[in-house]
């Protein structure tokens, strides 16, 4: 198959956005998280330039050492490390958000930029849409 018929498949209208995934909720508890992993996950399939910031609660969607036994839910914060196989690179977290909890870039299962909160508002300006769960 050639590169130009792999392109009309993976983006057929050729229109590339940005798209960013604003994830707030923690990641058990309902179905928010998972959920918008699995938008993502699409909406860089289809080749668009896609960003996830994690801010509130949803940085522990992300947190190295997830337990998920006692509440009987699989753990999948192991799935955020696909994100890299579907070019999705642009990964943020609100500095406030992770400080508040007790929480560093080092806690966490994916490499992220850590931003304050004037950065993350310039980037969510340069976005066509955003879409918080």
């Amino acid at each position: 198959m050639s590169d130009e018929m792999m392109e009309e498949e993976g983006n057929p209208t050729g229109i590339t956005k940005k798209l960013m995934y604003v994830n707030r909720k923690p990641p058990y508890g309902t179905v928010y998280a998972l959920e918008a992993l699995e938008v993502v996950l699409i909406g860089a399939a289809f080749e668009q330039d896609v960003s996830m910031v994690f801010m509130d609660d949803g940085v522990f969607e992300i947190k190295k050492g997830q337990d998920t036994k006692g509440i009987e839910m699989k753990n999948f914060s192991s799935t955020y490390r696909a994100l890299e196989m579907y070019d999705v690179e642009k990964l943020y977290v609100d500095k406030d958000s992770l400080e508040a909890r007790g929480l560093t870039a080092d806690d966490l299962v994916v490499p992220v930029e850590v931003l304050e909160t004037n950065q993350l508002r310039d980037l969510m300006d340069e976005q066509d849409v955003i879409l918080t769960f």
